[in-house]
C-alpha cells in the first residue's frame, strides 16, 4: 500500500505540531510549511526536526502554491497557517483578511489546478459564530461574526463550500472551538495563567491581574481536536463539523482547578484588572457536537482540569529545566 502523504501548514505551531504527530504515528509521509524554514526548524516541537520534512511556503504567492503541491502529491492538506485568534483578533484586519481568509481560496484553487483529488481540512472557528443568536450553536446556527479575524474565517469557510459544490472538491471546515495545549502561546489566558501559577509557586511571582473572571469559554484539549479533523477526511463524503466539549468553564474555574493542582487559592493571588475586563457574553459560544459523534464518533477524551493539569505538569518542567 502507498504510503499516505500529508501537508500540513503551519507545522510550527500547536496545532500543527500536534497533528504531525498523529499522522507520522499512521504512517504518514509529513511535509510541513512553514515562511522561514531556518527559524521553524528551531521552533519545532519535541522530536519532529527529524522526522517531518520542512518547506518554504508563502500563502500569499499562488505559483509557488501550486508549485509544491505539483513536487510533493499530498493526499491530504491540513491548513493551520493563520494569524493567531488569542489577543490580537482585531490587530492588523488587512494582514489577517490575506492570511486567514484569501489564502485559504487560494490552496484551494491550487487544488483545483493540481489535482482535485486531494482532501482538504481547513482549521476554522467558533468566531465566525461572533454574537450568536442562539447557544449552543450546531453547524447550522447562523454565522455573525464581530472581529476582523471571525470575518476572514468565514470567508474561508465559504470558499470551502463553493469549491466542494462546484469542483467536487473534497474540502471540509472544522469548526474548532477554544482549544488549548502546555503548546499554547501567553497571548492566550489558558496559558498566561499556568504560567503565572507555577511561578508563583516557585516564588517567582506574588500576583496574577485578569479581567473579567465570570467570563466562559468552551475550552478542550488541542490534541483531541486534531485527531477530529483526521476523521474528517477518512469520511465518504466531505462535510463541516463542530469540535467542542459542549461544555464551557469561567476564567474563575480555570483559577480555581490551575491554583488547586498546586495547592494553591487563587484568592490568594489573582487581582482583577478592569482594563482587561471583556463584557459577558449574552449569548454564550459553546459548540454542539452531536453531528461529530454520530457520523466521526468522535469525543473528546481529556476533560477540563485534565487538560489544565498537563498544562500545569508541563509549565512546572520548562521551569526546572
Amino acid at each position: 500500500m502507498k504510503q499516505p502523504v500529508a501537508l500540513i501548514t503551519g507545522i510550527t505551531g500547536q496545532d500543527g505540531s500536534y497533528m504531525a504527530e498523529f499522522l507520522l504515528g499512521k504512517g504518514y509521509r509529513v511535509i510541513g510549511t512553514a515562511r522561514n524554514i531556518q527559524k521553524a526548524k528551531l521552533t519545532l516541537s519535541g522530536g519532529l526536526l527529524d522526522k517531518v520534512e520542512v518547506v518554504e511556503w508563502d500563502m500569499l504567492e499562488q505559483q509557488g502554491i501550486e508549485g509544491i503541491l505539483s513536487h510533493y502529491h499530498p493526499s491530504e492538506i491540513y491548513n493551520y497557517a493563520a494569524y493567531s485568534s488569542g489577543s490580537g483578533m482585531f490587530d492588523y484586519p488587512v494582514e489577517i483578511g490575506d492570511v486567514n481568509g484569501l489564502a485559504v481560496a487560494r490552496i484551494l484553487e491550487a487544488i483545483y489546478k493540481v489535482n482535485v483529488g486531494i482532501r482538504f481540512c481547513q482549521a476554522s472557528s467558533s468566531e465566525m459564530f461572533g454574537n450568536a443568536s442562539t447557544s449552543p450553536q450546531s453547524e447550522t446556527t447562523p454565522f455573525c461574526p464581530r472581529t476582523p479575524y471571525g470575518s476572514a474565517k468565514l470567508y474561508a469557510h465559504s470558499m470551502i463550500g463553493i469549491y466542494r459544490q462546484r469542483y467536487n472538491i473534497f474540502a471540509c471546515s472544522a469548526i474548532l472551538y477554544n482549544h488549548e495545549s502546555p503548546r499554547r502561546g501567553l497571548n492566550f489566558v489558558t496559558k498566561k495563567i499556568t504560567h503565572e501559577v507555577v511561578k508563583i509557586k516557585l516564588g517567582l511571582s506574588n500576583k496574577l491581574q485578569l479581567g473579567n473572571l465570570d467570563a466562559r469559554r468552551d475550552w478542550g484539549f488541542a490534541g483531541d481536536y486534531v485527531r477530529g479533523m483526521w476523521l474528517m477526511l477518512q469520511q465518504k463524503k466531505a462535510d463541516d463539523f463542530i469540535l467542542a466539549t459542549g461544555e464551557t468553564h469561567s476564567v474563575r474555574d480555570l483559577c480555581e482547578s490551575a491554583f488547586g493542582h498546586l495547592g494553591l487559592n487563587y484568592r490568594d493571588y489573582v487581582e482583577m484588572n478592569d482594563s482587561d475586563c471583556r463584557p459577558v457574553e449574552s449569548v454564550q459560544l459553546v459548540g454542539d457536537i452531536d453531528k461529530a459523534k454520530r457520523i466521526l464518533k468522535w469525543v473528546p477524551e481529556i476533560g477540563f482540569h485534565g487538560l489544565i493539569q498537563l498544562m500545569i505538569d508541563a509549565d512546572i518542567q520548562s521551569f526546572e529545566n
